[in-house]
């Protein structure tokens, strides 16, 4: 498997996202802070129909890490990218490490 360097750890801030680009895509990034746990899913909010995902606010519902939509608030799993409130609006969750100090994503 091969990876593509997104950005550096130091870039993250706990409990917001970023935004990078992964093989011509706009990706959310976050990192969530009492695992310190690095996630990636899709930026593109399918029900909102634009790039906003990475300005979600990070919340925890029923023990599932969530980035809720800026914009009609639905909750996507940041492991999955299901959505919560409508499974048919999921979006695509990344494979990520972080390798020394870097965040990566797994390629296609």
């Amino acid at each position: 498997m091969s990876w593509t360097t997104v950005c550096k750890f130091t870039d993250l801030v706990a409990d917001t996202g970023v935004c990078a680009l992964h093989e011509g895509q706009q990706v959310a990034i976050f990192l969530e802070k009492s695992e310190q746990k690095v996630y990636a899913i899709s930026n593109h909010d399918p029900i909102g129909k634009a790039n906003v995902l990475s300005r979600g606010l990070i919340a925890d519902v029923k023990g599932v890490f969530t980035v809720a939509s800026p914009l009609y608030k639905q909750h996507f799993v940041l492991a999955t990218g299901e959505c919560l409130e409508e499974p048919e609006h999921s979006v695509k969750a990344f494979e990520v490490r972080v390798q020394d100090g870097e965040v990566q994503l797994a390629n296609s």
